[in-house]
């Protein structure tokens, strides 16, 4: 099997795997928590996003990782884990913990996109033997981390899909009056 052909695959089973873990276990618990306690564990996950700069060590990574695959990577999944960390950190200020958290969403949504984008241009699957010890983070990581940024969207998001759902409901309990 050729390592583009294996790592398209693993990543593939990466998301479901995840997604199955996902939907079992993590998304349940989810729903039910209060929304400040449900961002809270999401940014949780993503403050150990600074792993990320692993990509930039020489010797972890293979010499002829693409540069610029690399750079974006890494500095975009470590603004985002210190912007989790912020918004951790600023959980009694709860104003500035909600700008942080729609801030780290965004930010790391489109680092992903853009890696993807990064990744398809330079052939990485083709060469994804020089992803070296960080193999893993494209496979296991990646596929969770792009989960919980869909899942805190939603929640982020799901307030409003209440009241827009109650608004034709009020506007048939006045008419039938």
């Amino acid at each position: 099997m050729s390592p583009r052909l294996l790592f398209q695959l693993h990543l593939v089973l990466g998301y479901v795997a995840w997604l199955l873990c996902f939907g079992t276990y993590v998304w349940p618990k989810l729903k039910t928590m209060a929304p400040f306690d449900a961002q809270r564990a999401i940014a949780t996950l993503h403050s150990f996003r600074f792993f990320g700069l692993a990509f930039l060590l020489p010797g972890v990574v293979g010499p002829q990782l693409s540069a610029s695959f690399a750079a974006f990577a890494a500095y975009g999944d470590f603004a985002t884990g210190v912007l989790a960390m912020l918004a951790l950190l600023t959980a009694r200020i709860r104003p500035l913990f909600w700008s942080f958290i729609v801030a780290f969403n965004l930010v790391g949504t489109v680092d992903l996109i853009v890696d993807y984008y990064h990744a398809v241009a330079v052939d990485l699957a083709a060469h994804s033997g020089e992803l070296g010890a960080l193999y893993a983070i494209p496979i296991i990581y990646v596929p969770t981390l792009a989960i919980t940024h869909g899942a805190a969207f939603y929640l982020l998001l799901r307030p409003r899909f209440k009241r827009l759902r109650a608004v034709p409901s009020v506007s048939r309990d006045i008419s039938q009056a």
